[in-house]
């Protein structure tokens, strides 16, 4: 799979399986996607990299284990989100070449309980309150 920022100074492509798809109601995603729930996989760290350019880094220095977002300096396309410790990455949905393709639909629905009224799940999608058990 492969993928790009909005305005194309960052290309990055994906070689490993996605370990899941889900869409995310979380209130850090509404800031990051303007206000819907985030379309997002996870991609296992060795199967991803970027191509070309260079990403931008956002970190919250006041929370404890603060994700780390990076996204393109020119644009402000969000592309991946890094957790610590986790061998993973986040990748957004949106910014894959062919999303229906490669995205295709989310497994799952998270953090719902911050989910707006106007956010939309497909009938019979497992949601769940925060992240599902694992």
């Amino acid at each position: 799979m492969k993928g790009r920022c909005y305005c194309g100074a960052l290309h990055y492509e994906v070689t490993a399986v996605p370990v899941w798809k889900l869409q995310c109601h979380c209130r850090e995603c509404q800031y990051i996607s303007g206000g819907g729930p985030n379309f997002a996989m996870a991609v296992p760290l060795e199967g991803f990299a970027f191509t070309s350019g260079t990403p931008a880094e956002f970190t919250r220095d006041d929370l404890e284990g603060a994700r780390t977002r990076q996204f393109c300096g020119t644009c402000g396309t969000h592309v991946v989100t890094r957790i610590p410790g986790r061998d993973y990455l986040v990748l957004k949905a949106g910014t894959l070449d062919n999303p229906a393709a490669d995205f295709g639909d989310a497994e799952f629905a998270i953090f719902m309980k911050d989910a707006q009224p106007f956010h939309v799940v497909a009938e019979g999608k497992p949601c769940f309150d925060d992240l599902p058990p694992r």
